[in-house]
């Protein structure tokens, strides 16, 4: 019997039971779809984490006062080199991070670029409307080189700059009635600045020269950091270089390992971390979408099951008008890969119309930021998998059916 012969056959096994093959292709198609949905938001997390993570600089350090524990917002151990980054514990003596930390880090050859900073609240007032926002002190003279902050409109801050911000993009669009534009005047903590750059972000924070910071957070003392951004000069040798800022400031400190009183936070790290977390999570997701198809693959079986009892006396006929046992066994594969490939492909569509709104109720999210993506891989996947899954749940049942004795089968009632 010809091939095309038996995909005749299947076909019409699948259309003259129309009923309990759509039950058994709804399983499949409910296991498809929440694979689809699932690989299409892991996509779309994945490609937004990219990009979210691309602009971090994977050669940037930061460093902070106080010891870490060691564990990473994930749960896991920091990074190759000692390089950790968590929660900082609390100590009875205030620690902190000093000029001396700074000539300590300036001895080091693969350091290309340092950055102090000191942090606090600001009250901010604009034509006569008042808000608190975050305000940040930086080293003007090296901080447009090392921050990864991106300028909207308007210019960076420069060495001479003085009585000048640069503002977050929604403190410029919306936090107020109307929109900060670049040259105009705010008042922070009753001090006049001219507003000279935009950032493209969504943040409210404040930027300005360190000295003149120091004025403005009158609580901050002199030369007394809250953190210092580093820039190396290799991102290649990152490990060796962060194993290098640690001996030389526990040699400053006069720490030990032990008592340690400051924490490495590598932004390469918590890339690394991130995507293992969000990797970890997606075969999570995957494996409970597998279960709907391991209900779908039964489905198909008992179908097939039933098939082979409907159909006995039909094979017995087969078989005495000459067909052989390989065409039976054809004839019934093919029935159920094609209620593998059918229960597949209305799976990619309605895995794919899932995804759209999984994307718009996960909008919101900042990680999530990149909605959805269904690739060609992953629906190529679901296809390939759905058809496999009819082929081995009915290859018993098939096996059986062309193993059949034509006079056995005639005799079926």
């Amino acid at each position: 019997m010809k091939i095309s012969k038996c995909f005749k056959h299947a076909l019409n096994m699948v259309l003259h039971s129309k009923l309990r093959s759509w039950l058994t292709i709804t399983g499949i198609v409910i296991g498809v779809a929440a694979v689809i949905a699932i690989m299409s938001l892991g996509e779309g997390l994945q490609q937004s984490m990219d990009s979210q993570l691309s602009g971090l600089g994977g050669d940037i350090i930061t460093l902070t006062a106080g010891a870490s524990k060691g564990t990473s917002i994930f749960g896991m151990k920091g990074g190759h080199g000692g390089g950790t980054f968590g929660v900082t514990q609390a100590t009875d003596a205030e620690i902190t991070l000093t000029r001396t930390d700074v000539q300590a880090l300036k001895g080091i050859p693969d350091i290309a670029l340092i950055d102090t900073n000191i942090r606090g609240n600001v009250d901010i007032l604009y034509l006569g409307k008042t808000g608190s926002v975050s305000l940040t002190g930086v080293d003007q003279k090296v901080w447009s080189q090392i921050t990864t902050s991106k300028i909207n409109d308007g210019r960076m801050l420069d060495s001479a700059d003085q009585n000048v911000v640069i503002i977050g993009g929604r403190l410029a669009s919306t936090y107020f009635d109307r929109p900060i534009g670049i040259n105009k005047m705010i008042t922070i903590e009753d001090s006049a600045f001219r507003v000279v750059g935009v950032l493209d972000d969504t943040s409210t924070t404040v930027y300005m020269p360190i000295s003149r910071a120091y004025q403005v957070l009158d609580e901050k003392e002199t030369g007394v950091y809250d953190s210092i951004i580093i820039k190396v000069r290799n991102e290649e040798l990152l490990n060796e270089t962060i194993t290098k800022i640690e001996s030389k400031l526990m040699a400053v400190r006069h720490v030990t390992e032990k008592t340690k009183d400051f924490t490495i936070t590598s932004n390469k790290q918590i890339q690394d971390a991130r995507t293992e977390a969000l990797g970890t999570m997606k075969a999570f997701l995957l494996a409970i979408a597998a279960v709907s198809l391991l209900v779908g693959a039964i489905g198909v079986a008992n179908t097939m099951f039933t098939s082979v009892l409907e159909k006995t006396k039909e094979i017995g006929i087969m078989k005495a008008i000459g067909a052989r046992n390989k065409d039976i066994l054809l004839i019934f594969l093919f029935n159920a890969g094609l209620i593998g490939f059918i229960g597949g492909a209305l799976g990619v569509l309605f895995g794919a119309a899932i995804s759209s709104l999984m994307a718009s109720l996960t909008g919101a999210m900042p990680m999530a930021k990149g909605g959805t993506l269904v690739t060609m891989d992953a629906v190529a996947i679901a296809l390939f998998v759905s058809v496999a899954v009819g082929i081995v749940s009915g290859l018993i049942p098939a096996y059986q059916a062309s193993k059949l004795k034509p006079v056995d089968a005639l005799r079926f009632e």
